[in-house]
């Protein structure tokens, strides 16, 4: 009778540490998702300020080539466009006569004339990632009508 009472209290303290042991190990997992959820916020954030200063690079070359058609920086671009393509970066499509999207562009003028609402001039291009946040939006003139 002895025997068995012992072997009663192994296997609940076996059946215990089991339990316990199953909960450290989803503890552990959920710990380690957590981990690389929070490394993958970090070097989305680092990624969006390093496009940000690359971006401003962008710009000078864009304006620098619409000056003096030059064919060295007409190659300097298109690696560049390439690149940014590569890291899942792409121009935000707004332009002349579309209606204005608060979510993708920012006004940063309102001009009398033209259909009212409607973008009047893209002044810098916006930028955003494929598959995920605007990094900037496209800055643009709005209509006012008349």
């Amino acid at each position: 009778m002895k025997k068995q009472t012992t072997t009663k209290v192994n296997e609940k303290e076996l059946e215990k540490v089991k339990n316990q042991l199953v909960r450290a190990l989803a503890d552990y997992d959920n710990l380690r998702k957590r981990i690389e959820r929070e490394k993958e916020g970090f070097e989305k954030v680092a990624s969006i300020k390093f496009a940000i200063k690359m971006l401003i690079i962008f710009d000078m070359l864009e304006e620098t080539q619409r000056h003096l058609k030059d064919s060295g920086i007409v190659l300097i671009l298109e690696e560049f466009r390439k690149i940014l393509r590569e890291e899942g970066i792409e121009k935000i499509e707004a332009k002349q006569g579309d209606k204005f999207n608060e979510e993708i562009c920012e006004a940063v003028e309102v001009v009398k004339g033209g259909k009212d609402g409607e973008i009047a001039e893209v002044a810098l291009s916006g930028w955003k990632f494929s598959n995920g946040p605007i990094i900037r939006p496209a800055k643009v003139k709005v209509s006012k009508g008349k």
